[in-house]
């Protein structure tokens, strides 16, 4: 274990489970573990339980509050300026929960707190692939779509707390997708591992092309984005079709985002992103096309490489940086 007051706590809270880590100021992970989130009664658990499994395992390793530097949080949601978060739907807090009060009154540390977007960029930013570069754009695609924005190597939060809300970007004004936000059109609901699925769902009502993926949809199979992500891979018709749509959407938001901020680089992550350079490459190619051209060799696009930790190694530097 590294030495007194060198570690941070990181906490990366998700719909399904909060992941924690003790991480020391080279961004090393001493020790992780994880616990369920308990999203019932409007999440009123989450963070209590959250607090105690702290505590317990400071116990098991024989720390205690004068060996922790203070503790880094990333969260689904909007942070608003007193620490509250609301809208992360995921967790049942529509409105605002007290999640910074709540610990404060528990734990005497400092307490930093982020959307979990923000704090993949942030980790992406320190020790993945947006290392050594002082501007990027974090974009996460998962079962909906997250972003965060660091410029002159600080994390861009806007005036509310909101900035990054790629995923909420108008996109699409031909298609009726409901996004969970309640609006139509967004990014989220044609270029997330839903969008997908609801692409598979549009096309398959009236194609005629030969596809297995088409004929396990008629079936009645279930089928996730990691199948029609494999299916397109492997060349099926109808897969290679939505995954073309699919790409075009993501490709036309980063050019927006690279004529509006001009960031160095965009990173694609989350677990969409596993589908690797198949994705990246598709997305640069129709990228290219709708950027602004003196950006083209400016903003680069690129895989993200720190996988599930860059939400832990991410709220490890918001403690780090801010001590």
């Amino acid at each position: 274990m590294a030495s007194k007051n060198k570690l941070s706590l990181a906490i990366d809270l998700g719909g399904t489970s909060a992941k924690m880590a003790l991480i020391d100021t080279e961004g090393a992970i001493h020790h992780r573990w994880s616990l369920p989130t308990d999203i019932r009664d409007q999440g009123r658990y989450i963070v209590s339980n959250l607090i105690q499994s702290i505590h317990e395992q400071l116990t098991i390793l024989d720390l205690d509050l004068l060996d922790i530097k203070g503790i880094g949080m990333g969260t689904p949601g909007i942070v608003l300026a007193d620490g509250s978060v609301k809208g992360a739907y995921n967790l049942n807090w529509a409105t605002a929960f007290p999640v910074k009060e709540s610990f404060n009154l528990s734990l005497p540390l400092p307490f930093y707190l982020t959307n979990d977007a923000n704090a993949a960029a942030l980790g992406e930013q320190w020790l993945g692939a947006g290392a050594g570069h002082q501007s990027l754009v974090m974009v996460t695609l998962g079962t909906g779509i997250g972003g965060g924005i660091v410029s002159g190597g600080r994390l861009i939060e806007g005036s509310w707390g909101s900035a990054g809300e790629i995923g909420h970007l108008t996109i699409d004004t031909s298609r009726t997708y409901r996004c969970t936000c309640g609006k139509y059109g967004c990014l989220e609901s044609v270029a997330s591992a839903t969008g997908l699925v609801n692409l598979l769902d549009h096309y398959a009502q009236e194609s005629i092309v030969s596809s297995e993926l088409l004929k396990d949809y008629r079936s009645g199979a279930m089928i996730d984005a990691k199948q029609i992500i494999n299916a397109a891979k492997s060349g099926d018709l109808l897969a290679l079709q939505i995954f073309d749509e699919f790409s075009h959407y993501l490709a036309l938001a980063c050019s927006h985002i690279a004529n509006i901020l001009n960031p160095e680089l965009i990173l694609i992550g989350g677990g969409v992103s596993m589908a690797g350079e198949f994705l990246i490459h598709a997305i640069k190619e129709k990228y290219l096309n709708y950027v602004y051209p003196p950006i083209k060799e400016q903003t680069q696009i690129a895989l993200a490489n720190l996988g599930n930790d860059a939400g832990l190694i991410g709220a490890a530097a918001l403690v780090i940086r801010n001590n």
